[in-house]
């Protein structure tokens, strides 16, 4: 089992940053493949950052591209979200997943693992 816990959440103006931490214990060494997902109320589930370290790919979400930075300090068995030039539709509950057994690195129902979330509200 795997347990993950986020925090880093919280309210922010337009254009300000945030830095989500999601730090993961349990059977989490063998972990290579972990994201970031979030969601609206009444949205469904989206990935926004996924990261590959076998390979060292990441992947990104078309609407956070250039804003948001995904990494994983293995030392700490923590990952990392960076927001910066945060905007009102960024507003969600952010999750972070773990153990990706689908092909697809950014689909929800890819991912073994979920934390219970942190919540990002921006404010125009």
């Amino acid at each position: 089992q795997v347990q993950l816990v986020e925090s880093g959440g919280g309210s922010v103006q337009a254009g300000g940053t945030l830095r989500l931490s999601c730090v993961g214990s349990g059977s989490y060494d063998g972990i290579v493949s972990m994201a970031w997902f979030r969601q609206a109320p009444g949205e469904e589930r989206e990935g926004v950052a996924a990261i590959y370290l076998g390979s060292g790919t990441i992947w990104y979400a078309d609407s956070v591209k250039g804003r948001f930075t995904i990494s994983r300090e293995n030392g700490k068995n923590t990952l990392y979200l960076q927001m910066n030039s945060l905007k009102p539709d960024d507003t969600a509950m952010y999750y972070c997943a773990a153990f990706r057994t689908g092909s697809l690195p950014l689909l929800p129902t890819s991912y073994k693992y979920w934390g219970q979330g942190t919540q990002v509200t921006v404010s125009s």
